[in-house]
């Protein structure tokens, strides 16, 4: 493995379309969506100690889950675990891990990655990746991983690709297209030139600081300012009073959008953001009839297509449902159309509206 390269897995988010399992206290990626025995989180960082020396992982969260950050990974130097003061989204947090990485190894390589994605093909993965590391290493680019589409979802982004190769398997990005509706999603797996964004990004840590500073200045001042700071005993007051002035802004908007050295390696390897319950349903194994279950005493009568969550010493039967997402928590109990699912998070705000936040 090489010295020179890092990863930064990005552990900060609710995850609020997975209520009610994923909570403020405990979200997604600290759990077990499908019943593997393992938690995202751990599978991430699994997967990439398959690549990067555990001593150059890295993982940014919020000061609340350092504990479960702890807990979760004990193989992790604790030093490593990176607590942001605020959400501010992914923007701040690549840079706070790149001014950290570029004080401590000018030669560093990165790679930007969230903790909740799910991966089935480790091998793949990794083959993937390291073909992006050999890239950047060599040109002064910025790549992101874009999974080869099998259908029209309209919950991920897009990536329009040239149809010329760059290097083999890489292509210059031409545009980066937010979830689009159903017929734009159609048209795009029609034209053949479009991948999912699956949020994985690599870059030499020189050329993400040198595109924070063309494309989204003020925030690039806001830590080359205090850049001396970073790996001495004044970094946590340095990042607690940078912090509350970054904007709320993701890499994707403020550099990968914006700047023009930016290439794609189009990738198959068991991807899903699992960023819905319906993305759950999609990647567990179904029994007969189509439905996804995790817990041990569930008694399915009649039912067709439904993910089911429950814990393991509850009895629940499910008579009757087609296409529901059925979640019961110690507190909560979820029955919603998987067609609905989008709609979790505005259920999750009518919640909160009404019963505060003792649910949430």
């Amino acid at each position: 493995m090489n010295k020179h390269h890092y990863v930064a897995i990005m552990a900060g988010g609710i995850g609020s379309r997975f209520w009610p399992m994923s909570r403020t206290h405990l979200p997604k990626q600290f759990l077990d969506i499908l019943g593997t025995g393992k938690t995202l989180i751990q599978q991430t960082f699994d997967r990439y100690s398959n690549l990067i020396l555990k001593e150059n992982i890295y993982v940014v969260t919020a000061e609340q889950y350092v504990s479960i950050v702890k807990k979760q990974l004990p193989d992790l130097p604790e030093e490593n675990i990176l607590a942001e003061p605020s959400r501010k989204n992914t923007a701040p947090c690549i840079a706070y891990v790149a001014f950290k990485l570029l004080k401590k190894d000018p030669k560093a390589l990165m790679i930007a990655a969230p903790a909740d994605n799910l991966i089935l093909e480790t091998d793949d993965f990794i083959k993937t990746a390291k073909n992006a590391l050999a890239f950047v290493d060599h040109i002064p680019a910025l790549v992101t991983i874009g999974v080869k589409p099998t259908y029209p979802n309209t919950g991920y982004g897009y990536i329009q690709h040239e149809t010329a190769e760059a290097a083999p398997g890489v292509y210059k990005v031409k545009t980066f297209t937010e979830k689009p509706n159903e017929e734009l999603a159609k048209t795009f797996i029609a034209s053949g030139d479009f991948l999912w964004n699956a949020g994985i990004f690599t870059w030499k840590v020189k050329n993400i600081i040198h595109a924070l500073e063309k494309c989204e200045p003020e925030l690039y001042e806001l830590f080359a300012v205090e850049k001396e700071k970073f790996n001495t005993s004044k970094e946590r007051e340095t990042i607690e009073a940078i912090y509350p002035q970054c904007t709320n802004i993701s890499i994707d908007f403020a550099v990968m959008e914006k700047a023009d050295n930016v290439f794609v390696i189009p990738a198959s390897f068991g991807w899903s953001d699992l960023g819905t319950w319906n993305s759950a349903w999609e990647n567990k194994e179904k029994d007969y009839f189509g439905n996804a279950v995790v817990g041990k005493n569930v008694m399915v009568v009649d039912a067709n297509n439904c993910m089911v969550h429950v814990p393991d010493n509850k009895l629940v039967l499910l008579q009757g449902l087609k296409d529901y997402i059925v979640v019961d928590t110690r507190d909560v109990l979820l029955i919603c159309k998987k067609n609905k699912e989008q709609e979790i998070k505005e259920y999750v705000a009518e919640v909160k509206r009404n019963k505060g936040d003792k649910y949430l």
